[in-house]
């Protein structure tokens, strides 16, 4: 449990202290709402700042999430994960304390984004809808720092991850609904976003957020909160049992890769790695 709690108190510290990171991270989310505000203006949806809102505090969230795997990337480069790894301790510990402080993290820069959000319109009609959404992002939080430190131990260098986490990162934000509403993809590109778990997250967040759990099926299908396939309904709620069905894979993944990684390999460069 020391261990644990000493890895989440050095990443915090981190976070805290990398003041350009932070304040750039809420920067960027508020440009994504004033470009791509006006795509969802429609006579569907009430309020469209809200409604983009949502889907770009998921987006920071699960891209912040992913930062777990950077982190550990340059802890091992620096040598001090090494030493974490030698000591007399577990590594399904070290791997606790990583995934716990960057779905803290993650969900500290979603809460922030939402307290600025505050700001530019957005209200709560019921004061219980705040702990309801606190409660999603440290779920989404955790779900995808367990994809993050799974894909940290299954690279060899740092400069290769920045490779992998492009390849990740776009597609799953841009193919979810969360900037684009999917009934704007082409149709390949709308069936490929029904196998991604961020669609599923930004779905259920975006109920959650907007406060639309008791809408009918139609009225969730009118607003892409739901999906058909073939007369089957994907409700919201169906869609936050993918999204734990989804993190239980990627703990277990994140976990077992790490606990077997030999992070000696993992090098800056590709040449350093040689």
């Amino acid at each position: 449990m020391r261990t644990i709690t000493a890895l989440w108190l050095r990443n915090i510290r981190g976070f805290v202290r990398d003041r350009v990171k932070l304040i750039t991270s809420l920067v960027i989310p508020f440009f994504f709402l004033y470009v791509f505000s006006s795509i969802f203006k429609t006579d569907q949806v009430e309020d469209p700042t809200a409604f983009l809102l949502a889907g770009i505090t998921v987006a920071t969230v699960f891209q912040t999430s992913l930062n777990i795997a950077t982190s550990t990337i340059d802890d091992t480069v620096s040598g001090f994960m090494k030493e974490v790894l030698v000591s007399p301790t577990s590594r399904l510990q070290v791997a606790l304390g990583q995934i716990l402080s960057a779905a803290t993290i993650a969900t500290a820069q979603g809460v922030l984004i939402l307290i600025i959000g505050f700001f530019t319109g957005l209200r709560f009609d019921h004061w219980q809808t705040i702990f309801y959404v606190v409660a999603a992002l440290i779920l989404i939080g955790l779900v995808f720092s367990g994809l993050g430190l799974f894909l940290a131990s299954m690279v060899k260098s740092s400069s290769t991850f920045q490779v992998v986490q492009q390849a990740v990162v776009l597609p799953f934000t841009f193919l979810s609904g969360a900037y684009i509403p999917i009934e704007f993809l082409p149709k390949v590109l709308k069936f490929v976003s029904y196998f991604n778990p961020m669609t599923y997250t930004t779905a259920f967040f975006r109920t959650i957020m907007l406060e639309k759990g008791g809408l009918t099926q139609a009225g969730w299908l009118k607003l892409g909160l739901a999906f058909d396939f073939n007369g089957f309904i994907v409700t919201p709620w169906i869609s936050g049992v993918v999204i734990a069905a989804f993190g239980g894979l990627f703990l277990f993944l994140a976990t077992n890769s790490f606990v077997h990684a030999d992070f000696n390999k993992i090098s800056r460069t590709p040449a350093a790695g040689k």
